[in-house]
């Protein structure tokens, strides 16, 4: 599929100020590598949930130029990682990545997200919103006054807490809690050491995307370029490891070399500008 030749402004929209550095959440890194794996030129700027269409960042404003040479469209704001990036490729701003793989490979990219975005997310957001509450809220709120912090912090507290009862993360043990993540990332890093010796062995710059090789990116479905899963899986690994109020998480993660060296070298390969997680491994 080709590219229009008129690219929109894309502006995104983080939740926080700042630019050449990692934000916090795992879905606004995601998209930004979805964005820079398709070579889709965007801008960045703070925004907030309440301007947000479904509450919540990431979020995307394109403005009104055309989606397409011949079809002028008003100026739109899409919400939620994944429907902006379906959106995207409807349009013909950004390739599709999964359209190439065959059944069994789609089921594989989707299990992967959903046991990061439908699992891991909420053991992750237990661990930051009731375990670490006060680093959490210092982080998220630093731009409101401290009364101010505590009254909406608890307000977003509480919030947390019905949710997470309610999807069942909060009924488990610390225990139960710490083993279902280092399940998941067990697992995750496994696959990912599989996919960097079929990588390595397909020689250096055997990737059609910087795969393959002893620098290059490797991909979590061992293929030669990105897929979705890959977009996401980058956005939880250098989360957990940028997050403070994921202490936990940090541990498991540096504990598995394999999954640090795949961010690693995206971050080498995509985001060379960006600040660096703490520990620069």
């Amino acid at each position: 599929m080709s590219l229009p030749t008129s690219i929109p402004t894309i502006i995104l929209h983080r939740g926080l100020p700042g630019t050449a550095k990692y934000t916090w959440s795992p879905f606004v890194t995601k998209l930004e590598a979805r964005f820079r794996f398709g070579n889709l030129p965007y801008q960045t700027a703070t925004g907030s949930p309440r301007s947000a269409p479904k509450g919540k960042v990431p979020y995307i404003t394109i403005d009104s130029d055309s989606n397409s040479d011949s079809d002028p469209s008003p100026a739109k704001t899409l919400s939620d990682s994944t429907l902006i990036t379906n959106s995207l490729i409807e349009d013909g701003l950004l390739p599709d990545l999964n359209g190439p793989l065959d059944a069994l490979s789609k089921v594989t990219d989707s299990g992967i997200r959903a046991l990061l975005e439908d699992k891991l997310y909420f053991l992750q957001g237990h661990e930051k919103w009731i375990q670490n509450y006060a680093a959490m809220r210092s982080h998220i709120l630093a731009s409101l006054p401290y009364p101010v912090q505590v009254v909406v912090g608890y307000m977003i507290y509480r919030k947390q807490v019905a949710t997470l009862y309610g999807q069942g993360a909060m009924r488990f043990s610390d225990e139960e809690r710490t083993a279902m993540k280092r399940e998941v990332w067990g697992e995750i890093g496994a696959l990912l050491a599989e996919s960097k010796i079929k990588a390595t062995s397909a020689g250096a710059g055997g990737g059609k995307d910087g795969g393959g090789g002893e620098k290059g990116p490797f991909w979590v479905l061992g293929g030669e370029g990105p897929t979705e899963a890959d977009a996401s899986l980058f956005g939880f690994v250098v989360g957990g490891l940028v997050c403070s109020a994921c202490p936990e998480t940090q541990v498991i993660v540096r504990e598995l070399p394999v999954v640090v060296e795949y961010a690693r070298r995206i971050h080498d390969r995509f985001f060379p500008e960006y600040e660096l997680w703490d520990g620069g491994v």
